[in-house]
């Protein structure tokens, strides 16, 4: 254990090499030179050791210091101990700082630290693909100039951080991040940046459906108003005005119930579980009545509907949900291509997987449309959907289903083609022949 030596230890041990120099010397009658012999000696001995110091505290080849003597014992063992003391607090504060990293490593948003004069002092990884940074290279780089955006650098250099700024990314149009500043230490600012792309379309959608909905009930509402104004207890229409008026009123009902219809459809598949999804459906024979209903409403259009179903191929899952899927496509396909066009509905199995696809030559959809098929209300023509009596919410209806029966819609189409909807079952939902129920799904 390290110990201090005091002042009456070091007198001492002066005392003990001087006193038999002195006695020597006064033997001898020269006492003066053998104490400047001595102290002489004594002074080389310290600069050796002083020496050995240097060397070690420059050199430092080992982190044991040189073996003392004397009194040089305890500044060797001394200046250990601090060493020892130093690398511990280093390795402890060193742990921390993985830690720090670590931690800042793990948060789901880009981190940077900044200095006050806005030059980059740290950025995790995420920051690097978020914002297209380099590191080490951007170390030291102002992040105004590393992100060319006026809105950005006037916010920066305004200092007033209280509400987060938004900015579409450099690297991607359609993603778009909030930043987020506030101070760190005492010199330093950290700057948080989140993508809100997800939490903006979402914001948007509730936009879009509360205005479409609104639209798409006091369209049928206006129409069904105006004839009950124009009608009087005393003095009713003419038998032809009337009939008319309750055709139309009858049709802008059904549209209505049609639209609220979906709606809670909707609702209810979104909010349903997917414990009930294990029952197994007679595919065919739900596709045999959506045939018997296609044909039904091709009276007028005179499409060539081919469907090319294998009858041996059944799936678990829920029937009326399924239903609606297959239906929907079938349906929209009829609706939206031109009279006398050529439509095929095709449920085989391809590699081990249950595939269905509607497959139609119609005018085909632009590609900036056709991400957005499934939104609700979204429509490529609103006119010619409105004409056709199309609601918005079929598509919307058919992928949120798939995704409860673990599949996704593919929509591929070419402007003056056609176009076509397709979605498949993983091996694990076809069920043998033998096992499944007769079940068409009808509502």
């Amino acid at each position: 254990m390290y110990r201090v030596i005091n002042k009456r230890t070091l007198v001492k041990r002066l005392f003990i090499y001087f006193i038999p120099l002195l006695l020597i010397g006064l033997l001898v009658g020269a006492p003066f030179l053998l104490l400047f012999l001595g102290s002489f000696s004594l002074l080389i001995w310290h600069y050796y050791q002083l020496y050995r110091l240097s060397d070690w505290l420059l050199n430092q080849q080992s982190f044991n210091p040189p073996e003392g003597e004397g009194a040089w014992e305890q500044v060797f063992e001394g200046i250990y101990q601090l060493q020892h003391r130093n690398r511990k607090k280093r390795n402890e504060l060193s742990a921390l700082i993985h830690r720090f990293r670590d931690g800042a490593e793990a948060i789901p948003d880009a981190v940077i630290v900044l200095q006050n004069d806005l030059t980059i002092y740290w950025c995790n990884q995420l920051a690097l693909k978020v914002l297209g940074l380099q590191w080490p290279t951007d170390q030291g780089q102002r992040l105004d100039n590393l992100i060319r955006e006026p809105k950005f650098a006037k916010y920066m250099h305004r200092g007033q951080f209280t509400e987060p700024l938004e900015l579409e990314s450099g690297h991607n149009i359609e993603q778009i991040l909030e930043f987020r500043v506030m101070p760190y230490a005492s010199t330093q600012l950290m700057v948080v940046v989140r993508d809100v792309t997800r939490l903006k379309q979402l914001e948007q959608m509730r936009k879009d459906f509360v205005a479409n909905v609104s639209h798409e009930l006091r369209t049928p509402l206006t129409v069904v108003t105006g004839y009950l104004e124009m009608m009087d207890s005393d003095m009713m229409p003419p038998p032809a005005m009337w009939n008319k008026a309750q055709n139309t009123m009858l049709e802008q009902c059904k549209r209505m119930d049609s639209l609220v219809t979906q709606l809670l459809s909707l609702s209810r598949i979104e909010g349903a579980r997917k414990q009930n999804n294990d029952k197994a459906v007679n595919v065919p024979l739900l596709l045999n009545y959506i045939q018997t209903e296609a044909n039904s409403i091709n009276q007028q259009k005179k499409h060539q509907l081919i469907f090319n179903i294998d009858t041996s191929l059944d799936i678990s899952g829920s029937a009326d949900e399924l239903r609606s899927a297959f239906s929907n496509l079938v349906f929209n396909a009829i609706h939206y291509t031109k009279p006398g066009g050529k439509i095929t509905i095709c449920w085989q199995r391809q590699n081990d997987r249950a595939c269905f696809s509607v497959t139609d030559n119609g005018d085909g959809i632009a590609p900036e449309h056709i991400n957005r098929l499934t939104e609700r209300f979204y429509r490529v023509d609103k006119a010619r959907s409105r004409t056709t009596g199309g609601s918005g919410l079929g598509l919307a209806i058919t992928k949120h289903v798939l995704t409860r029966h673990n599949s996704q819609l593919n929509i591929s189409s070419v402007l003056g083609q056609g176009s076509c909807f397709s979605f498949d079952f993983s091996s694990n939902k076809i069920v043998p022949m033998s096992s499944t129920v007769q079940t068409s799904g009808k509502s």
